[in-house]
């Protein structure tokens, strides 16, 4: 007895004949060939058949089929056994059908998917203008894509990303588990290496603007332009003569430079702070301030020392200050790098140029005995846009520390 499960195929003869597994290769084929569109007409090869496949398809065509180290089938011929036999009436299509279930066709398939990403990514439009560019940039460069792997992974992640970058820059900084937990499905949702705290720290860079680098200490600072940090402790600013605090007061009067971290700035606030000139000179590299307090001890005037970027607790600090009156004069370094740390500065608080214009640059680089290339992207200079044309214009690189002695001659005559 057979049985027909649409009507036309018998499903059971068919499953003896064209479903024995030794011809699970021909089915995959006809299956690809009909989702592309393409007629099963013609032949098709398998190169180095085992014996099971060899036996399927010679009990499949009654026949051995041809001869040699691969195996040709020619699909005319399976379909008129089909048909003859009364298998599968409607031929070699409607019996693949019957045994491996619907076939899409590719174009419908690519279709379905394009929508499924389109909808993956529909969450992006909702952020504020400012990620308007990095969210087109995402959708391209397929970023998502190749950290969700499919849609159906990518909703979940994007949707994520958004709700976590609504939310920054966090004021005031906080940790990133804290921030996670806050915001996000856990603690560990931002964790390093994580596909969702990839796509957090892509966005975070195009919404601070953050240069780029590599390694473990440039993530930090990155993540930490936006307010979230490892923890609380590891950000810190150094500072020289600031005033306030027991400690600060203590360390003032023997005019040595003191760590401050962003849990004691956050926890205890920084209204207590003060510098008594009214004035706070800031710089980058620690050699200037160390130097400083060798040479001036506690007739120094106030400092702080970024040490690189601009950390969670230096923007803190100097923000304080800022707010309470005092004037902030930066130098940096006369390179690609110096100008980035500038700009980020610039964007959290108020500062005037300390021998960091075009004029200083270009009489530092007179002064240079063996000069270094500027390497690095260039940037504008908005505090004197004729310095970075100079920084173009000579190529050369100068650090803070070659130039010690005019920043030393100017906190002099500031002590004064």
């Amino acid at each position: 007895m057979t049985s027909r499960g649409d009507g036309r195929v018998d499903t059971e003869r068919l499953g003896r004949l064209l479903g024995d597994p030794g011809l699970a290769w021909l089915l995959e084929r006809l299956r690809r060939r009909m989702a592309g569109g393409r007629p099963l007409t013609g032949t098709v090869t398998l190169a180095e058949p085992d014996d099971l496949q060899r036996r399927a398809a010679e009990r499949l065509l009654g026949r051995a089929p041809s001869a040699g180290r691969s195996l040709t089938v020619r699909l005319e011929a399976v379909d008129t056994v089909l048909r003859r036999s009364g298998v599968s009436p409607d031929g070699l299509g409607a019996a693949v059908v019957a045994l491996t279930g619907p076939v899409v066709p590719r174009a419908v398939t690519r279709e379905r998917e394009a929508q499924a990403w389109e909808e993956a990514l529909a969450p992006l439009a909702g952020l504020s203008a400012g990620l308007a560019d990095w969210a087109e940039r995402v959708r391209k460069d397929g970023l998502v894509r190749r950290l969700a792997r499919t849609p159906e992974a990518a909703g979940p992640l994007v949707t994520a990303a958004v709700q976590a970058l609504r939310a920054l820059p966090a004021v005031p900084s906080t940790s990133r588990a804290a921030f996670a937990a806050r915001h996000l499905s856990g603690a560990h949702a931002l964790d390093e290496g994580t596909p969702l705290a990839t796509l957090v720290l892509s966005g975070i860079r195009a919404l601070t603007d953050f240069p780029d680098g590599v390694g473990a200490e440039w993530r930090r600072a990155a993540w930490a332009s936006a307010g979230l940090l490892r923890d609380d402790v590891s950000s810190t600013v150094l500072t020289l003569n600031l005033r306030g605090t027991p400690a600060l007061d203590w360390m003032a009067g023997e005019g040595e430079p003191a760590v401050l971290t962003l849990r004691s700035l956050t926890r205890h606030g920084t209204t207590g702070i003060a510098t008594v000139t009214g004035t706070v000179h800031v710089c980058e590299n620690p050699a200037v301030l160390s130097a400083a307090a060798d040479a001036f001890g506690p007739a120094c005037p106030p400092m702080a020392c970024l040490q690189g970027q601009p950390s969670a607790a230096a923007l803190a600090l100097l923000r304080g200050l800022s707010a309470r009156g005092a004037a902030l004069f930066y130098h940096g370094d006369f390179d690609w790098g110096g100008v980035h740390i500038a700009t980020v500065l610039g964007r959290g608080v108020p500062w005037q140029p300390w021998r960091y214009g075009a004029a200083d640059y270009r009489e530092a680089v007179a002064g240079v005995s063996e000069p270094q290339a500027l390497t690095g992207t260039a940037a504008a200079t908005p505090w004197d846009p004729s310095l970075a044309a100079a920084l173009t214009e000579h190529g050369i690189r100068v650090e803070e520390e070659l130039i010690l002695d005019a920043l030393l001659s100017d906190l002099e005559n500031a002590a004064h």
